[in-house]
């Protein structure tokens, strides 16, 4: 359960940076700065999935 719940949590830091770049796409004629901002959250959320499945596979190596 909790390899699953690991897995879960690193593809909505994909969802949340597809989100991200909805919104900073959406918003990029009206407000650039909004636009910057999301394209960091973006940016961050790409990070944070790779660091979380690097993570979680050290664990399941070390589990084995």
């Amino acid at each position: 359960m909790g390899n699953k719940l690991y897995i879960l949590f690193e593809y909505l830091y994909l969802v949340m940076a597809a989100l991200s770049v909805y919104v900073s796409v959406s918003s990029w004629d009206t407000d650039k700065n909004r636009a910057f901002l999301f394209m960091f959250f973006t940016i961050i959320a790409v990070f944070m999935f790779f660091f979380k499945r690097n993570f979680r596979k050290k664990i399941e190596n070390n589990k084995k």
